[in-house]
C-alpha cells in the first residue's frame, strides 16, 4: 500500500515507517505539521493516510481538522487517525462523516504491531478500526444500551471495532451460531436495521453510538 504518515513526534514517525516498509508498503510522503497534510494527500492520492490528532503549530486538533477536510476533497480517503489519548468528541466528529474507510486508535496499539497492520489493511478496504477504549467510551454514553444483556454488550463493542462474526465468536469463545444470535437480539433492541453486509452492519452500530 502507499501510505502517507503525519506525525511530529520522531520516535513513533520513525518506528511507523521501519515497521510498514518492513512489510512491504510505501511511505510516498511524512509530514510533521497540519497544514503539510492536505496538499501532501492531495498530491499523492495514498492507499491510506496514518494522522496523529494533535500536531503544530497550535497541537489541538490539527490532524483531525486535516482528516475532515481531506475526507471531503477526496471522498472515500481510507484514514487512520492517532490519539495519546481518548477524546471522544474527535472521534464522535470523524465518524460523524461516515465509518468506512475510517479508523481510530491509542497510539499505545501501535506496539501491537499485528493488531495494528489489520487494522491498517481494514481501513484501507473500506472497513473500520476502532480502539476498544474508544468504543467502551462512546458506549458508556448511551442509556439504550442498558437493554442489552452483558454478553450483548460484549459482541457490540467488537462488533463497533469491525470484526467480523468469526473473530468476535474466537474472542468470546462462543460459537458463530450463538454471534448470530446475539447480534439479531442487539440490532432489535437498537433499532437498527439488519443486514448482510458486514460494512453497513458496522456503520448502523457507529452511527448510534455517535447519535
Amino acid at each position: 500500500m502507499r501510505i502517507v504518515i503525519a506525525e511530529d513526534n520522531v520516535l513513533l514517525r520513525e518506528g511507523l515507517i521501519l515497521l510498514l516498509e518492513d512489510v512491504g508498503h510505501e511511505i510516498v510522503a511524512v509530514v510533521g505539521s497540519g497544514p503539510e497534510i492536505v496538499p501532501a494527500l492531495l498530491e499523492h492520492r495514498p492507499d491510506v493516510a496514518v494522522l496523529d490528532v494533535r500536531l503544530p503549530p497550535g497541537f489541538r486538533d490539527e490532524g483531525l481538522r486535516a482528516a475532515i477536510e481531506a475526507r471531503k476533497l477526496i471522498p472515500g480517503l481510507p484514514l487512520l487517525v492517532l490519539s495519546q489519548y481518548v477524546e471522544e468528541s474527535y472521534a464522535a466528529e470523524l465518524l460523524g462523516q461516515g465509518a468506512s474507510g475510517i479508523g481510530y486508535l491509542l497510539k499505545d496499539r501501535v506496539g501491537h504491531i499485528e493488531e495494528f497492520q489489520d487494522a491498517l489493511e481494514r481501513i484501507a478496504a473500506g472497513g473500520t478500526a476502532l480502539d476498544p477504549e474508544v468504543v467502551s467510551q462512546l458506549m458508556s454514553r448511551k442509556d439504550p444500551l442498558d437493554t442489552l444483556s452483558p454478553r450483548e454488550r460484549e459482541v457490540l463493542g467488537l462488533m463497533a471495532q469491525g470484526l467480523d462474526n468469526p473473530t468476535i465468536a474466537a474472542t468470546l469463545f462462543i460459537t458463530e451460531r450463538s454471534v448470530s444470535k446475539h447480534i439479531g437480539s442487539i440490532l432489535a433492541k437498537l433499532n437498527l436495521p439488519p443486514s448482510d453486509s458486514g460494512s453497513r452492519r458496522v456503520r448502523a452500530v457507529l452511527a448510534y453510538l455517535n447519535a
